[in-house]
C-alpha cells in the first residue's frame, strides 16, 4: 500500500500521521472548532510538505491512497454540553422513563433534555387522532426551543409504535420542507430491550449529529474536488471505519481516544506488556484506558460520560483535564475544567486573546517549555499574557507568590488525573503507565508517583499516538436485528436480509463481494436481564438453549481485512549514557528554580540513558523527568521511564 493519512481531530490540536512503507512522519495544525474542514485541509497541506519539502496538497490526494480521520469532537461535545436542544417524545404508559434517564446523569440530560417532554399515548398514533396528536407532539417541543426531537417507546411493540409515529410526521412534517424538524427513532439506532438504553442512544446520537454531519459531507465534498481515489474513511469507536454516509453520529464518540487504544494495543504487544493504564493528554480531556491480558476493555453496551447506552464501545473514560482546560479558584480550591479554551483563543501564552489560566501557561513559566521551539518552532509563547493570566487567576485569589502557585497547578492537575486514573482502571504493582497525546508525556512521572505506578512508557509518536493508532484499522459495516421467531427459520430469515443489506453496504465502501468476511453470532436475554453469547458458523444453526429467551438479537460484521499481524518485539537495555543538547532554568519541587539537562528524543539512540531531573523533548512533545526518575530509550526509539524503589 501507497501513501495513507491518518488524522485525529482534538478539540484544540489536529494530529496528523504520515504512514509510507516503513517509514511514518508527523505533523499538526491547530484545530479550527469554528470550521473544522479549515484545520482537515491545512492538516493536509502540512502533510504534503513534510513528504515533499514544500506544500503540494493536490499531488497528495493524487497519490494518497487511504485518508483515515478519528475526532474527540463528540467527546467534548458531550463533556462541554455544547449541541442542539434536543426534544424527547416517549410513551405516556412509561412516565418513569425520563426519572430513569435522568438517574445516569442529571446534569447530561439536564442540558440536553431538560423540561421538553412530551407524554404521548401509543395507543393514539394508531387510532384515529393520530394525526392531531402527532402534531401536538411535535409543535409542543418546537415551541419549547427544541430544534431536534427524539422518540422512544417502550413496551414489546415499540418498533411498530415509533414506525407508526414516523408515517404520520412525514406525511405532516415533509423532509424537503424548511419548517421540517430533524427526528430521530430509538429503533433506527438499535432494537435493545432496555428503553432507558435505547433512549440515551438515541439521545446522544442527534445531540452529536447536527456538527459531524456538516463537517464531514464538507471535508468529503472537498476532497472530491481533488479527485481523490478513494473515500475518506471515518474511523468509529468500535476499532474499525466506514465512509462518512455509512457512520452513524454516536460511533465518533470517543473515536479518537480509540485510536490511541489501538496503539496501546499494539505498543503493549511489542514490549510484552501484560498490564497497561494509559492516559491520552490532549488540549480538552484526559482519556484514559486499560490493556490487560492482549486486549483492551470492551463492552457490549458500552457508556458515554458514564451512561449506559445500546452500542459496544471500547471502555475509554474522559476526564476535563488537558492543557487547554482552564483553571480557577472556587472556594479556595483549585478547580480545573471541564471547559477548555481549545485552540481559539487558546491559552494565554498564546497570545490570540485568551485570558484563563491553563497547565500549558504553568508549565511555560516553570521553564518546562522553550519558546522558541515550542511546536516544531512553529509557534511563539509570551511569557507576559501567561503570567498575567495565572497570576490574576490563580495567584491572587490564593494569596500566593506566582512560583507556588505554578506548582500548586501542577500538583492539582497531576493529582486530578491520577484520581481518575485509579477511579477508572486497576492499578496494580505490575502496572505501566503509558503515557501520550500532545500534553500525556509533560506530567506523566508525577501522576505516576500520585497513582502508585513505578514506570511510564512514552511511544516516539506519542504527539500524535492516536492517528498512529488508527493506522490499521479494518473496514467494516455491522448490523443488529431482533428475531421475530426463536427458531432455525427465524436465523435464517434474519440472516439472508443481514446479508443483502452487507454486500449493498460494503459494495458502497468499495469491497466487492467475496473480499471481505461475515462473522454473526446471536445474543439471547432472558428475564433477568441475563445474556448469553452464541458465534455462528459458516453453517449456523439455532441454538436450543435460546429458544425461550426473553429476546434474541443476531449481531453481524462485515469485515475487510487490513490489520497486519507482524509479531516483531523490542526492549529497553541501557547501553550509553545520553548526551544533553544544553541546560535550561526549570521550577523543581524542593528545590526552586535551578538549571536541568536537556534531551532531544531526536538526537538520542537506542540504549541511551540518563537521570532527572531534566527534560526530554522533541518538536511536538515535553516531558519532565522528575528528581527520583530515570529514562532509557528502546531500540525501537521509544522512552521507559524508572523510578527509584
Amino acid at each position: 500500500m501507497g501513501i495513507q493519512i491518518n488524522i485525529d481531530n482534538g478539540g484544540t490540536l489536529t494530529d496528523i500521521c504520515i504512514i509510507g512503507g516503513e517509514r511514518v512522519q508527523k505533523t499538526k495544525v491547530l484545530t479550527t472548532p469554528y470550521d473544522l474542514s479549515k484545520c482537515f485541509f491545512e492538516g493536509l497541506q502540512k502533510a504534503s510538505g513534510v513528504i515533499y519539502g514544500k506544500p503540494d496538497v493536490t499531488r497528495l490526494l493524487e497519490e494518497v491512497d487511504l485518508i483515515r480521520y478519528s475526532t474527540t469532537q463528540g467527546t467534548n461535545a458531550i463533556c462541554e454540553r455544547k449541541g442542539p436542544r434536543l426534544g424527547l417524545i416517549v410513551d405516556a404508559r412509561a412516565r418513569e422513563l425520563t426519572a430513569q434517564l435522568a438517574e445516569h446523569d442529571p446534569e447530561v440530560y439536564q442540558a440536553l433534555v431538560g423540561e421538553r417532554v412530551v407524554y404521548l399515548d401509543t395507543a393514539l398514533v394508531t387510532g384515529e387522532a393520530a394525526q392531531i396528536e402527532v402534531v401536538k407532539a411535535i409543535n409542543t417541543l418546537t415551541a419549547a426551543g427544541a430544534n431536534r426531537i427524539v422518540v422512544s417507546f417502550s413496551g414489546a411493540d415499540f418498533i411498530a409504535s415509533e414506525n407508526a409515529f414516523r408515517k404520520v410526521a412525514l406525511r405532516k412534517y415533509p423532509r424537503h420542507l424548511l419548517g421540517a424538524v430533524p427526528t430521530l427513532y430509538g429503533s433506527d439506532l438499535s432494537v435493545d430491550i432496555d428503553p432507558v438504553r435505547r433512549t440515551w442512544t438515541a439521545l446522544i446520537n442527534s445531540f452529536l449529529h447536527p456538527a459531524m454531519e456538516a463537517f464531514l459531507y464538507n471535508a468529503e465534498n472537498r476532497l472530491r474536488e481533488y479527485r481523490t481515489k478513494n473515500p475518506l474513511l471515518i474511523f468509529r469507536n468500535d476499532g474499525d471505519a466506514s465512509r462518512v454516509a455509512k457512520t452513524i453520529a454516536i460511533k465518533t464518540y470517543s473515536s479518537g481516544p480509540r485510536g490511541g487504544m489501538e496503539g496501546v494495543k499494539t505498543f503493549s504487544k511489542l514490549y510484552g506488556f501484560s498490564d497497561v493504564v494509559s492516559i491520552d493528554v490532549g488540549g480538552t480531556t484526559t482519556d484514559i484506558g486499560q490493556y490487560l491480558d492482549g486486549t483492551v476493555a470492551e463492552v457490549r453496551r458500552g457508556h458515554v460520560e458514564g451512561i449506559s447506552v445500546s452500542l459496544p464501545l471500547c471502555e475509554i473514560m474522559s476526564a476535563g483535564a488537558g492543557g487547554s482546560s482552564i483553571f480557577k479558584v472556587a472556594k479556595g480550591k483549585i478547580v480545573i475544567g471541564p471547559e477548555s479554551v481549545g485552540a481559539v483563543p487558546g491559552p494565554a501564552c498564546f497570545g490570540r486573546g485568551g485570558q484563563f489560566a491553563t497547565i500549558t501557561d504553568g508549565s511555560l513559566l516553570a521553564g518546562l517549555f522553550d519558546p522558541k521551539s515550542y511546536f516544531g518552532g512553529g509557534m511563539g509563547l509570551d511569557l507576559d499574557r501567561a503570567a498575567t493570566a495565572v497570576s490574576v487567576n490563580i495567584a491572587a485569589p490564593l494569596g500566593l507568590k506566582l512560583d507556588d502557585a505554578l506548582q500548586q497547578m501542577e500538583l492539582a492537575f497531576e493529582d486530578k488525573v491520577a484520581a481518575e486514573l485509579h477511579r477508572f482502571t486497576k492499578v496494580s504493582k505490575e502496572s505501566v503507565l503509558l503515557a501520550f497525546g500532545g500534553a500525556g508525556p509533560l506530567n506523566a512521572c508525577g501522576v505516576a508517583e500520585m497513582a502508585g505506578i513505578s514506570r511510564v512508557a512514552i511511544p516516539q509518536m506519542a504527539a500524535v499516538f492516536s492517528a498512529y493508532g488508527i493506522g490499521t484499522c479494518d473496514i467494516s459495516q455491522r448490523y443488529a436485528v431482533s428475531l421475530d421467531t426463536h427458531n432455525q427459520q427465524g436465523l435464517e430469515d434474519a440472516l439472508a436480509v443481514l446479508r443483502v443489506r452487507a454486500s449493498r453496504d460494503m459494495f458502497a465502501e468499495g469491497v466487492a463481494k467475496g473480499d471481505y468476511e461475515i462473522v454473526a453470532r446471536l445474543v439471547g436475554t432472558d428475564s433477568h436481564g441475563k445474556e448469553q453469547q452464541f458465534p455462528l458458523s459458516d453453517t449456523p444453526t439455532f441454538p436450543a438453549a435460546l429458544a425461550n429467551a426473553s429476546a434474541v438479537e443476531l449481531e453481524l460484521a462485515a469485515i475487510k481485512r487490513l490489520r497486519e499481524q507482524n509479531g516483531s518485539a523490542a526492549k529497553f537495555v541501557e547501553r550509553s549514557a545520553a548526551q544533553p543538547v544544553g541546560m535550561r532554568n526549570v521550577l523543581t519541587r524542593g528545590r526552586g528554580r535551578i538549571d536541568v539537562p536537556v534531551y532531544q528524543l531526536a538526537q538520542l539512540k537506542a540504549g541511551d540513558h540518563a537521570a532527572g531531573p531534566a527534560i526530554l523533548e522533541e518538536d511536538y512533545f515535553t516531558c519532565r523527568v522528575l528528581d527520583g526518575w530515570s529514562f532509557v530509550i528502546s531500540d525501537a526509539g521509544d522512552v521507559l521511564l524508572n523510578r527509584k524503589a
